[in-house]
């Protein structure tokens, strides 16, 4: 079956088998199957690895349909087996949220350049959507400083928010739907995956460039400045800030000192800054302090929901929707991960997506802005001692309570203490020690953390992302383009074969070659490998012949790795055999994957080099080449002898 010449005989014309050398098999080739059915296989592999469908198998119509809503709205899974003593926890942690949900959401309405009410509408009705659709018993639910920033970013590019602050508003509420809309359907359509692209590097060095740039913009409330630059860089915020010290305001950098203290009991760092904007508010009211220049923040009246579909910055609200939607979830399904580790459950990542996405389009026709699960809201649930889902329940009635009856009291909050409370949440986001980590570990990703942490400080936050996102991208096209390509030897006293680079004491097999191929081979690559595998063997002809050892006669090609191949990979694996013909060199395949070996017998390529030569092993295919010399070896030496004897005679 397969094309072998005198010098290569295959090992079969030699009886090769387990008594000759040890065990050996031939490497099989997957039954073909229908192409719809191999469509389906592999759209299902895709897009549902953990067939979400198999509770639903064998099942009455009736089982199915309560399997569907407990799978939609998982509370009807937990809810039947809630207890007394769950609610008791979940009360307890549920109002300790609460406590730092109503500062935050003030302040980062704030960010977001959007009325301070909206900050407190948004936690109220999303937390109630999450709580029933959300498979985390940890996540709260709330805005974000980064998603708040990002959304007052974009948005003011397009549209001033205090010349037209009613457009920006219905701008806010229409970028929101399409979040909305953008992660229910990335979960509806498994298509998750997309957020795997924001690299734990990328998310490190844009969290702590997005801080570094809020803490700078609360330079504002600091010092008490009436005009301030709309751009987020740290150039402009800082010629803004000292362009302005003649209007530098003690009686606000003191009363934001006060307001930074930061306490080391979870209790007392818990309510710190719900007490901040309380003690703040009363002090500004008891001192009219608003005269003296520390300006306070009037809560708006409830606005109607009138979303800008017909508005020619309809294109600027779905951006702005689609990039805060993916920094979001971002954000919560990394947080609602995190925390679940420690309990010892998993997440859907997919239901989380469509949770996110559903409670996204709930607030937007009430009057919220982005929502996601926010770090530290959810770090106070966890550590308040949070059972279920129930503490947003209760943190949502907290805060419904508030806007009933004390909004009148955030009427007299100093924006100076709205400005330490970010500046103190802000700095926990600069996580430089996992910046040394990542240098220590691994200088790309170093390198992507902080492209991102100087193109969102130096530039602005969209340049920064799309810095560190497309260096990531340009790390994975670089491993698919360029893969790595091993020489294998034996580790001594095994049947081990392992990289010489690796182990430097392996030992090299006279006359073999073995080349690892660490990556699938794709139209990206084919034409690097073909390259890389000829300059192997050139490498390598030169350093038998410079020490006399014996030449070489076989190359072996560990397709371990392989996971793929596809036609111009075929292409190139037929390129390299007729270089190694053309060499006297014979071309072995070890352990390539069912997928490969499907597509190299279509392409008839199994045929020309012969499926003797295909073995499920690296030591396998070893052993047929040195059973192979030595067979030759003794040929020549018997044809030798007869050879004398004929002169002799």
């Amino acid at each position: 079956m397969g094309n072998t010449d005198q010098s290569h005989p295959s090992p079969n014309t030699y009886n090769f088998n387990s008594s000759s050398s040890g065990a050996s098999h031939r490497v099989g080739i997957p039954p073909p199957q229908p192409f719809v059915k191999s469509l389906k296989n592999t759209l299902k592999e895709t897009l549902f690895p953990d067939d979400p469908l198999r509770q639903f198998k064998n099942q009455p119509t009736r089982k199915k349909f309560a399997l569907a809503q407990r799978y939609v709205f998982p509370i009807l899974e937990w809810g039947p087996r809630y207890t007394l003593e769950f609610f008791k926890a979940d009360l307890i942690a549920g109002i300790t949220i609460a406590s730092l949900a109503i500062p935050q959401g003030i302040s980062y309405a704030k960010l977001a350049n959007l009325p301070a009410i909206q900050g407190l509408y948004s936690s109220f009705v999303p937390p109630l959507i999450y709580a029933m659709m959300g498979s985390s018993r940890d996540v709260a639910v709330g805005t974000v400083a980064v998603g708040s920033l990002l959304t007052g970013s974009m948005l003011s590019a397009a549209v001033n928010p205090v010349e037209n602050p009613t457009l920006y508003l219905h701008l806010a509420f229409t970028a929101t739907l399409f979040t909305g809309i953008f992660e229910a359907a990335l979960g509806i359509f498994r298509l998750g995956f997309i957020v795997d692209f924001l690299s734990h590097a990328t998310i490190v060095g844009f969290m702590g460039g997005a801080a570094t740039v809020v803490c700078l913009q609360q330079l504002k409330g600091i010092f008490g400045l009436d005009h301030f630059t709309h751009d987020t860089d740290v150039i402009s915020v800082l010629r803004s800030v000292f362009s302005q010290t003649h209007q530098w305001r003690w009686e606000s950098a003191v009363l934001g000192l006060c307001s930074k203290k930061k306490p080391n009991m979870f209790w007392v760092s818990a309510m710190a800054p719900l007490t901040s904007v309380i003690l703040g508010s009363l002090l500004v009211y008891l001192t009219h302090a608003e005269k003296h220049g520390v300006q306070v923040k009037g809560i708006n009246p409830t606005s109607i929901m009138d979303m800008e579909f017909g508005s020619k910055y309809l294109t600027t609200a779905i951006r702005t929707g689609i990039v805060t939607g993916v920094i979001a979830l971002a954000e919560g399904i990394a947080v609602g991960r995190s925390f679940a580790m420690f309990k010892n459950y998993n997440i859907d990542g997919n239901k989380e997506m469509i949770a996110f996405g559903f409670m996204n389009i709930a607030g937007s026709f009430t009057s919220c802005y982005l929502t996601t699960g926010p770090f530290s809201r959810t770090a106070v649930n966890f550590n308040a001692g949070c059972k279920t889902a129930v503490s947003n329940i209760v943190m949502a009635f907290a805060v419904m309570l508030t806007l009933l009856f004390l909004t009148p009291l955030f009427h007299y909050t100093p924006l100076v203490v709205l400005s330490s409370i970010i500046i103190a949440a802000m700095l926990g986001l600069i996580d430089y020690e996992a910046a040394i980590h990542l240098y220590h570990v691994d200088k790309f990703d170093f390198l992507v953390c902080m492209s991102a942490y100087v193109g969102v400080v130096f530039a602005n936050i969209e340049i920064g992302l799309v810095l560190a996102v497309g260096l990531s991208i340009l790390r994975v096209l670089l491993f698919v383009a360029r893969p790595r390509t091993l020489v294998l030897g034996n580790i001594p006293d095994s049947k081990v074969y392992r990289s010489v680079e690796q182990y430097p004491n392996t030992n090299n097999v006279p006359g073999v070659l073995i080349l690892e191929i660490d990556a699938p081979i794709y139209f990206a690559n084919s034409s690097y490998l073909r390259e890389r595998i000829s300059r192997w063997i050139d490498d390598e002809e030169d350093k038998l012949k410079s020490s006399g050892e014996t030449e070489m006669q076989y190359v072996i090609l560990d397709m371990s790795a392989v996971g793929n191949i596809d036609t111009s990979g075929i292409s190139m694996l037929d390129e390299v055999k007729k270089i190694m013909d053309r060499r006297s060199l014979k071309l072995a395949l070890a352990n390539p994957g069912a997928e490969v070996m499907k597509k190299l017998n279509k392409a008839k390529f199994i045929e020309k080099i012969g499926q003797e030569w295909l073995f499920l092993t690296v030591g396998e295919a070893v052993g047929a080449c040195n059973y192979l010399m030595h067979t030759q070896c003794k040929q020549k030496l018997s044809d030798e002898d007869s050879q004398k004897y004929s002169n002799n005679v």
